[in-house]
């Protein structure tokens, strides 16, 4: 059964009739991480794996719910003190709260869902989920906003409902994805271009570790912290500089002996990605995908070394890819756990993936997940 006809089932059993359907996905990061809420470039685009939902006003002043992927049904108003408890519904309920905070007329409706994108693998299943929402009630109560509002829409409802200080690339990428086409994202200024990548002869390839990550809590928001330290003891001596993709090597090396050791090196990570971005980009245009494979490894170095949010499962697969024939290797999304995003030559496929998976589950007894992507269209109606 197709997730629509699933959605379809599940909305007709819980709630009877039908609603109208729409689908937004998940999204890769091809390089560029930890660098949006720095405020930098990134280079995201939408996948074929989506999260489809059902959802019909019903006349009310409630939000009745249905998680086909949780088997639960939760039931909310949609006042500011009506927050619910099960963490997947105040996703949702975030969004309708966003929306109204700008004026939309958000109003009790009916909706079921179900979607593919694995959770906690670091396809943002999270920004799938409130993407597909914002799309729908904003178009379903005629509320008028903008694309760029509703991505707004879904990185406020992290902040504000489930504790994630995330910046915007997951939910610019869910809403604006198209098809084999990345975007490259000004995180600051939400301009962009989109960057062909049909990747001839090469495939992008995740491993899932199935180590599953949670960004709720501090390892994510501490990471954020040490750069706005580093900002801080930048912008002393360089004003001008109001995020951390705005300073240079030499602005951080003045702030060495300042800024602790541990701040040091995340603010050294996030500099050196933002360069990376760019020689990546250019890379893609000269269709060079060997620099476009040596850059995620340094990625992954230092996302491993100097960040410090990989964990031994995804620094080993990180270590197959390179054995085993990858171009190019990282860990993607936030990290402590979820996926590695792997560059893989087509000749080379059957053996990078016969030998990660046997060598992967001889060393620590877990089957991981294999799953190939295509860059994909964003949100919408279906």
């Amino acid at each position: 059964m197709s997730i629509e006809d699933q959605v379809k089932a599940s909305f007709k059993k819980e709630f009877g009739g039908s609603g109208s359907t729409y689908a937004s996905p998940g999204r890769i990061n091809l390089i560029g991480e930890h660098v949006d809420y720095n405020g930098g470039f990134v280079l995201p685009g939408a996948i074929d794996k989506r999260l489809v939902a059902e959802v019909k006003p019903n006349g009310t002043d409630r939000v009745r719910l249905y998680s086909a992927d949780y088997a639960e049904t939760v039931t909310f108003g949609l006042s500011e003190a009506d927050l619910p408890q099960p963490t997947w519904a105040r996703y949702v309920f975030g969004v309708a709260r966003e929306i109204i905070k700008r004026g939309g007329s958000v109003r009790g409706f009916d909706a079921a869902f179900a979607g593919n994108v694995p959770l906690g693998s670091g396809l943002s299943s999270s920004a799938a989920l409130e993407s597909v929402f914002a799309f729908a009630l904003n178009e379903l109560f005629e509320c008028g906003l903008a694309k760029k509002d509703l991505a707004i829409v879904g990185q406020l409802t992290e902040h504000n409902y489930v504790g994630v200080k995330c910046g915007i690339m997951d939910q610019f990428a869910s809403v604006f994805g198209k098809k084999n086409q990345l975007i490259l994202l000004n995180c600051s200024t939400l301009e962009y271009e989109y960057i062909p990548c049909t990747l001839p002869g090469y495939r992008l390839v995740l491993v899932n570790s199935q180590v599953k990550h949670t960004l709720v809590d501090d390892p994510y928001n501490r990471r954020q912290e040490s750069c706005e330290r580093v900002v801080q003891a930048i912008a002393k001596r360089h004003p001008q500089v109001a995020l951390l993709a705005d300073a240079n090597p030499d602005m951080l090396r003045e702030v060495k002996g300042v800024v602790s050791a541990e701040d040091y090196r995340r603010a050294t990570f996030v500099i050196g990605e933002v360069e990376r971005v760019g020689n990546t980009c250019a890379a893609l245009r000269r269709g060079d995908l060997t620099e476009v494979g040596h850059n995620m490894y340094a990625t992954h170095e230092g996302l491993s070394r100097l960040y410090e949010v990989s964990c031994k499962e995804l620094d080993f697969l990180n270590a197959c890819a390179l054995q085993h024939g990858a171009a190019g290797s990282r860990i993607m999304g936030g990290g402590f756990g979820g996926c590695t995003i792997n560059l893989v030559a087509d000749a080379a496929y059957d053996g990078f993936v016969g030998n990660t998976l046997c060598d992967y589950e001889a060393a620590f007894g877990i089957s991981a997940g294999v799953y190939e992507v295509k860059i994909e269209d964003g949100a919408k109606r279906i």
